[in-house]
Parts: C-alpha cells; sequence; structure tokens
C-alpha cells in the first residue's frame, strides 16, 4: 500500500513542470489499472504495510477516488485553457486524492480521523479558489464549520477507546463491545453529518452550487461516502447499544429522505437539484447502516459506490450546459435537445440509472436497503414507497425540462460536444453499469 503513497507523492512533482496537465491524468489512469490488480482477501485486512492496509470496503473507494481525481482532471480543461492556476489546481487534486487514500487504507482509528479532517482542507481550497459566485465563501465557511464542529467529539471518542483498550487498530475492535450513550453520540455524529443527514445537511447545497466542476464531483462521488465508511467501520463496537438506539437515525433518514425529494421538485438551478438527490439517497444509506444487517452493510456499499459515478457524471453533464450558457438555471437550460440532441442520451442514460432502472448498480444496492429496512421493520415501506417513487419524478423533471420545452431565444452562438466530454461521460456510465456483472465481490464480503 506504500507503493502507492510513494507515486503520489512523486506525482507531485509532476505539477511544478509545464504542459503537464493531462501527463498527471494519465499517471492516475496507470496507478487505477496498478491498484485494480491488486489482490485482495474479500474476508480480511490485506496488503498490509506500516499502518495501512487493504479490506474490501477500502479496495472499492479507493479505486472509485482514483477514478474520479482522473475524471476531475479530465472535466477541468477549460481551467488550462485559460490557465488559470492549473499547476496549483493539479497538486490540490493529488493531495485531495492522497488524504482520501490514506483515509480510505489506514488500519489505524486515530490516524483515520486525522487523514479524515485532513481531506477537508484541499476540498475548502477547491471551493474557495476555483468557485463561481462571491458566495464561495460562505459556502466553505458551511462545510468547515458543519464538519469540524461535529467532528470534535469523534476525536475525543477516540481517545476515549484508546484510553480503555490501549489499542486503536480497527481490526481488533470486533473483540469489544460498547453499550454507553456518549460514547455512542460522539463517535457517530460526524460521520452522519458528511454523509449528510437530514438537519444537518445545509452545508452540502451550499458547497455544491458554489464549487467548480471538479469540487462537485469529489464532493458527491467521495467526501459523502467518508461518512457512510466511517459508520461502517465503527457500528462494529456499538452494535449493542445501536440495537436500542439506532431507530433515532433511521426515522430521521427516511423522513427527510422524503422531504428532500419533495424540495428537488422546487429547484430551478441544475447542480442544487442533483445536490439534494445525492442528500435523498444518502439517507437511504444510512437507513440501511443503522439496521445493522448483513444486507444494510453491503446495499449501503454498493449504493455508495454506484451513487459516486452516477452523482459524478450528472454533476458533469450539468457543467456542459453551463460552459455553453454560463447559466445552470433550469429556464435557460430548456430545449437542449434541438442544440445537443446526443448530450440527450447521456442525460437520459445517467438520470435512468439514478432513479435506479437495471441495469445499473444503484439497482442492486437499493434493493438491498430496500429490503433490509423492511426486514427490520414493515412501516419503513412507506417512506420507501414515497423516497423511489420521487427519485423517478424529479429524475424525470430534471430531463424533461432540460431537453424538451421551448429553448432560450438568447442562445445565440453554440458549440455541440466535444469528444473529451463524451468520454468522460462513457468513463461514468459505463462502469456504473458494466459492475453488476461483477457484483459477488461487493456481495460476499461481510
Amino acid at each position: 500500500m506504500m507503493k502507492f503513497l510513494m507515486m503520489m507523492m512523486f506525482m507531485m512533482l509532476l505539477c511544478l513542470k509545464k504542459n503537464m496537465f493531462w501527463m498527471v491524468q494519465n499517471m492516475m489512469m496507470l496507478m487505477f489499472f496498478l491498484f485494480m490488480n491488486l489482490s485482495v482477501n474479500i474476508y480480511n485486512f490485506s496488503s498490509l504495510s506500516y499502518m495501512l492496509g487493504c479490506d474490501i470496503i477500502s479496495y472499492g473507494l479507493i479505486l472509485l477516488s482514483i477514478w474520479i481525481s482522473f475524471l476531475m482532471i479530465m472535466a477541468s480543461e477549460s481551467l488550462m485553457k485559460s490557465n488559470f492556476y492549473e499547476f496549483f489546481f493539479l497538486f490540490n487534486i493529488i493531495l485531495l486524492l492522497m488524504m482520501l487514500y490514506l483515509t480510505f487504507s489506514t488500519v489505524n482509528l486515530f490516524m483515520f480521523y486525522l487523514f479524515f479532517e485532513g481531506s477537508l482542507i484541499p476540498t475548502l481550497l477547491l471551493i474557495i479558489g476555483w468557485g463561481y459566485q462571491p458566495e464561495r465563501i460562505q459556502a466553505g465557511l458551511y462545510l468547515l464549520f458543519y464538519t469540524l464542529f461535529a467532528s470534535l467529539p469523534l476525536l475525543l471518542g477516540i481517545f476515549y477507546i484508546y484510553s480503555n483498550i490501549n489499542c486503536m487498530m480497527m481490526y481488533f475492535l470486533k473483540f469489544y463491545n460498547y453499550e454507553f450513550m456518549f460514547l455512542y453520540f460522539s463517535l457517530i455524529l460526524a460521520f452522519l453529518v458528511k454523509m449528510p443527514m437530514y438537519f444537518v445537511h445545509l452545508w452540502l447545497p451550499k458547497a455544491h452550487v458554489e464549487a467548480p466542476i471538479s469540487g462537485s464531483m469529489i464532493l458527491a462521488a467521495i467526501m459523502l461516502k467518508l461518512g457512510g465508511y466511517g459508520l461502517l467501520r465503527v457500528m462494529v463496537i456499538l452494535q449493542k447499544i445501536g440495537l436500542k438506539m439506532n431507530f433515532i437515525w433511521v426515522i430521521i433518514s427516511l423522513i427527510g429522505g422524503f422531504y428532500i425529494s419533495l424540495k428537488c421538485f422546487c429547484q430551478i438551478d441544475m447542480k442544487s437539484l442533483i445536490a439534494y438527490s445525492s442528500i435523498c439517497h444518502m439517507s437511504i444509506v444510512i437507513g440501511g447502516i443503522m439496521t445493522l444487517n448483513y444486507w444494510g452493510f453491503i446495499g449501503a456499499y454498493v449504493l455508495m459506490i454506484s451513487h459516486g459515478l452516477c452523482s459524478s457524471g450528472m454533476f458533469c453533464l450539468s457543467n456542459i450546459n453551463y460552459e455553453r450558457l454560463n447559466s445552470r438555471s433550469l429556464f435557460m437550460n430548456s430545449g437542449m435537445m434541438n442544440f445537443m440532441p446526443s448530450l440527450s442520451l447521456w442525460w437520459f442514460l445517467l438520470l435512468s440509472s439514478n432513479m435506479a432502472a437495471p441495469p445499473s448498480l444503484n439497482l442492486v444496492g437499493e434493493l438491498s436497503l430496500i429490503n433490509s429496512l423492511i426486514s427490520w421493520s414493515w412501516l419503513t415501506m412507506i417512506m420507501l414507497i414515497m423516497i423511489s417513487f420521487f427519485s423517478a419524478g424529479y429524475s424525470l423533471y430534471l430531463y424533461s425540462y432540460t431537453q424538451h420545452g421551448k429553448y432560450n431565444i438568447g442562445v445565440y452562438s453554440f458549440y455541440s460536444g466535444v469528444s473529451r466530454e463524451y468520454l468522460m461521460l462513457m468513463l461514468h456510465w459505463l462502469p456504473l453499469n458494466i459492475l453488476i456483472l461483477k457484483i459477488d465481490y461487493s456481495m460476499l464480503w461481510f
């Protein structure tokens, strides 16, 4: 695992040289294939090296991180063209990838906390440095304070565990089972804010709307998954009290998911709508993890991977429209089928994956989570029906509003899609729909 860390460190040196924009991207592709060929033990940590290790959950999320970072560079070509601090941008992306890699691969709980918080800094730099409106400062502050405020108790909880058992290795924690209310709340609060759960979700739409395309992609694809990953790790030691207390989070998440689905219909900004739909999907993931059963855990893992690819692809689509029309408003972007009919196909493919239509990976994840929640309590069925129905509703709303209808008369100059953009969209959609053929890897790790 150390060798990939070294590779990223040396990739940082490439940023200092001129005309290395695509070279860094090629190196990321190379790293992706090298990491993909790692032999991973499905049941235990493998590839152990100096406090770094990899099991199947880490493996999938690290692969996703490298893949999305590779696509972030591909999506940000306009930065290179305008020559707007492109070297610092590349450096920032590699630093962020490094933090995420270390977060997912460390087996020490304290180091996990350190990198979990460290990944906030490059994200903040992305939003403040390359964002669009002046409100990006406020969005950055929201992001910073929401996550930092909730994660201080996590640090105290980790110190308490260490003082109690003199060990912080995640693998050994499964032998312990705590039943302390304060420890329970302090350990999971930071992850619920990061997911984000309803009530503590306000930072996410702000951050998404103000972030550049690369910031939106990494936020949707990986940063939200940090919370899910953390919950999967700490729920192992909180099973006893979890059986008593988890119903709170399931109720909040499911009712919140339903409210957020309705909120999606009120949005007129494309990015904002996609951001709210992310919260809606993550609410089912929280519900699945909190049921503490097998289906819930694997469903949460699969939906995290699939949502990462799907949501990131949708942000790319909205950015392609934004680069043409300089507006993300649904009113300005209507009737786009007249201008870019080939892009309508990609809108349809990614939005159908977003509403969990087969053969996308979202379908497998949602079916597992629905299975887990209904087996936990049949009453959850009511909210799940609503969430699933409205999920299809707002996806169709976004599609029909952007592609059909009268186009804006002010669109007087226009250029069609370029091969880079179509390739980028295909690299989001293809893994999302091909991975279903190897679903046994995701389903058999528990």
